[in-house]
């Protein structure tokens, strides 16, 4: 969901299929249709994307969704599961307009698709596809997607898991690492140029996290272990410069040599600028933790989303001030309700909306296995003084 035509509102993009019913009461393909085979999957029958428009929630434009299945055995699995792992975002390609972009697979065959609307049309910019790429591009996804100008060329380029592909749809890097739960992309370390991409792994032959520089040069790797389930970079503390990294089968809290400083944070989830110093805290379940004096806050009658990974229904510098609110549903999910922070600050940082990779990041936050938005710039309580981003959006 994005103003991705520029009048002011936002549209809402997403894949739809026969019997879609949109805002007006108008059916997309063929209502009477039921594509569903016996085990619940449905493997067969049209995929479209369809942009609405966000005020009546009527629908813009439909065309067919890409990469259509195909052979759904080549997504990883044959009953149908590896074929539906979608991930979706907004990124400035061409550093003034925003595009979607959509993905399908990550396990096996990937294909990033990004595409315009101009208000009344959608049209395809262009489309990455491992198939076609080279199998080196296989199985390189994570659970999430983040979107950075890596190359310092002023566009935004798409952080897909192990590889980044550039905002001309050719592919800028590849460790090869492989697939993985978590990924975090800002400038962890403050002191070499670009920004850094943080991720954990899962294979027990690729290393299980890894710090990798916008050039695609390894920081630091940890030794293979298995399924790394949760990871996350954050300046947590001030006796590091820049960010601090940790995750559930690495000991310690690691720097960006990969060494360990210190105890490893009491959660490796979410995120929050939440008191008034340069260093974020911990947002995890109903609460936030300072990673150094504890509780500062606990959510009263309000639950956390997604079983176990316990993510807040959003994140985001929502009114302005910097530091970043909070909204939890209430217990009975009758209600929203936002916590914004109770502490002054005498940091002077601009709205961490006008960072559009900041921007871009709350309407990428809740795709698949939620991670919490970074800016483009590092915070910290050391920093003097801070950029007052390009802003390219209203």
């Amino acid at each position: 969901m994005y103003d991705y035509d520029g009048d002011g509102d936002a549209e809402i993009a997403m894949k739809t299929a026969d019997g879609t019913r949109d805002g007006r009461g108008t059916v997309i393909g063929n209502a009477g249709a039921d594509h569903r085979n016996s085990g619940g999957y449905i493997l067969s029958g049209p995929e479209y994307l369809t942009i609405f428009d966000g005020r009546t929630g009527g629908a813009v434009d439909t065309v067919d969704y890409q990469p259509p299945r195909g052979n759904v055995s080549s997504w990883g699995d044959s009953y149908g599961n590896r074929v539906d792992r979608f991930l979706a975002g907004t990124a400035y390609l061409d550093g003034a307009t925003p595009s979607m972009i959509f993905a399908r697979g990550y396990y096996t065959r990937s294909v990033i698709w990004a595409v315009d609307f101009d208000g009344q049309n959608l049209s395809t910019r262009w489309i990455f596809d491992s198939d076609v790429e080279g199998s080196q591009y296989r199985g390189q996804g994570a659970h999430s997607l983040s979107i950075a100008d890596l190359n310092g060329d002023g566009r935004q380029d798409v952080v897909y898991g192990a590889m980044v592909v550039g905002s001309d749809g050719n592919a800028l890097w590849n460790s090869r690492m492989g697939h993985g739960d978590a990924l975090h992309v800002s400038d962890f370390v403050p002191s070499r140029a670009g920004q850094e991409v943080f991720m954990v792994h899962e294979s027990s032959s690729d290393p299980s996290s890894s710090l990798i520089g916008s050039n695609g040069s390894v920081l630091f790797q940890t030794s293979p272990d298995g399924d790394n389930g949760r990871g996350v970079a954050a300046n947590v503390t001030t006796a590091n410069p820049g960010g601090e990294f940790w995750s559930s089968n690495v000991s310690g809290l690691r720097n960006a040599s990969g060494s360990s400083i210190g105890a490893k944070p009491s959660s490796a989830n979410f995120l929050a600028w939440w008191d008034g110093d340069g260093e974020r805290e911990l947002l995890d379940g109903t609460h936030i933790d300072d990673y150094q004096d504890g509780r500062l806050l606990t959510g009263s009658n309000v639950a956390s989303n997604n079983g176990t990974k316990s993510n807040p229904s959003l994140s985001a510098d929502l009114f302005g001030d910097w530091r970043e609110e909070v909204v939890w549903r209430t217990g009975d999910s009758s209600a929203l309700r936002i916590y914004a922070t109770p502490h002054r600050t005498n940091l002077r940082i601009a709205t961490l909306m006008h960072d559009v990779q900041y921007r871009v990041a709350i309407a990428w936050q809740n795709t698949a296995y939620n991670q919490p938005p970074h800016p483009s710039f590092h915070i910290g309580s050391e920093v003097s003084s801070y950029p007052w981003p390009d802003i390219h959006t209203p």
